[in-house]
């Protein structure tokens, strides 16, 4: 099965060795996104936009890859505070609608550039 690397501008570029996303036959696998301004390439502050702006991200690359939010089937979202994870609730809530994708959440000691939260996403396109 081919391999198709995904790029957008509309998302901030790799800062490391990988993809924004890889798509393997109908699946699309998304690489972790933090609260990066794709157009300054900054975290922007406080959790709240840096949640909305990860979901943006998300949202910017799935379209990339062919799809869109609705497609995703997995969302994993890394977190350095869990009592951050009502937030990630609402704020999730403007950007999915029922069928909701499957998701874990874990607390992490840190991540990269300090952000507050991270989320990477398994998206299945038919």
């Amino acid at each position: 099965m081919a391999r198709k690397i995904i790029h957008t501008d509309d998302a901030p570029k790799a800062i490391g060795t990988y993809s924004q996303a890889v798509r393997c036959g109908a699946t699309v696998y998304l690489a972790g996104q933090i609260g990066l301004d794709p157009r300054t390439m900054e975290i922007v502050a406080g959790i709240g936009p840096q949640i909305q702006r990860v979901f943006e991200n998300l949202k910017a690359v799935a379209r990339a890859s062919g799809g869109d939010l609705k497609d995703v089937v997995k969302l994993t979202v890394y977190l350095t505070d869990l009592s951050h994870f009502a937030l990630v609730n609402e704020i999730m809530a403007t950007y999915f609608s029922a069928p909701y994708p499957a998701r874990a959440a874990l607390g992490v000691a840190s991540l990269p550039r300090g952000a507050l939260v991270e989320m990477d996403a398994i998206m299945h396109l038919e």
